[in-house]
């Protein structure tokens, strides 16, 4: 709190004593009131040497409230105010335990006027530039499919295609790794779902709804098991939650699915899909 104190003036000749009796009582309130705070808290402000040459309207009360009559009239023994070339002091010091305690100089309250003006370096949020997220340096994962679970399996792979793993995850930015997955006609489900799980098409057409059960599209295209459990769990639009928008139809083209051992992707150098989930393996 910056503040300065003005010389104490005199009282005018027009005054008898009788009045000066009465505003004496209280000014001496203002003085054990101001006394009081100081021996209590112990904690001094010091302005700045520029706010000496500031004008006597931008001054600031003292204290927290105290007006500056009390600060700047006759101080009592325990408040002793010494006023330097730079600027005024107030030091306190306890009768009981004899020390004192002044702030420093250079010592600043909170923020300065120009934290407001200037830059805001308390805020600042990364976010990703098109030299972040290139798909050329993209990580690649390979997953063997056999005897996991079909839908822990496809969380999985969900969450390293959108980069949720990654400390510079961001949700409207594709930031994900490409995902490989082989034998897809070995991936497995608990339960009976393999009869009773039901996968349906339609044609566009009266009457052209399609339904079969997971052991009839696994015999007959294994690969679309596994891209309609991952694309189930990519970015959806806002108007229907049964299509992906830009970016879920993007991230969508990171999975890749083959029936067998092998894939066309060795010039990428894949490494295994690090997996954390212990129920992913189906128990025998």
């Amino acid at each position: 709190i910056n503040w300065t104190s003005p010389a104490r003036k005199p009282y005018p000749p027009s005054l008898n004593k009788e009045h000066q009796r009465r505003r004496l009582p209280a000014e001496e309130n203002q003085h054990q009131m101001a006394m009081a705070y100081a021996t209590s808290s112990s904690v001094m402000f010091a302005s700045s040497p520029s706010s000496l040459n500031n004008n006597n309207n931008n001054r600031s009360p003292v204290l927290f409230g105290f007006s500056t009559m009390a600060a700047s009239a006759s101080s009592p023994k325990n408040i002793v105010g010494a006023r330097t070339n730079r600027n005024f002091q107030i030091r306190c010091e306890d009768q009981k335990v004899q020390q004192r305690a002044f702030a420093p100089v250079e010592q600043r309250w909170m923020f300065t006027d120009s934290d407001f003006t200037g830059p805001d370096v308390w805020n600042k949020t990364w976010y990703p530039k098109a030299e972040d997220h290139v798909n050329t340096a993209k990580t690649w994962y390979v997953v063997d499919a056999t005897d996991k679970i079909l839908g822990r399996l496809a969380s999985t792979i969900a969450i390293h295609i959108r980069g949720k793993n990654l400390p510079t995850y961001t949700p409207s930015v594709d930031m994900g790794a490409f995902v490989i997955v082989v034998n897809a006609e070995k991936v497995a489900v608990s339960g009976k779902k393999r009869s009773q799980k039901l996968y349906r098409r339609h044609s566009g057409r009266p009457g052209g709804m399609t339904v079969e059960t997971f052991d009839q599209l696994q015999q007959r295209i294994p690969e679309r098991i596994i891209e309609h459990a991952v694309r189930g769990m990519l970015p959806k639009g806002r108007v229907s939650s049964h299509f992906l928008n830009k970016l879920g139809r993007d991230l969508f083209t990171h999975l890749k699915v083959y029936v067998g051992p092998d894939h066309p992707h060795q010039a990428q150098m894949p490494m295994d899909l690090p997996i954390r989930d212990k129920r992913i393996q189906r128990q025998t």
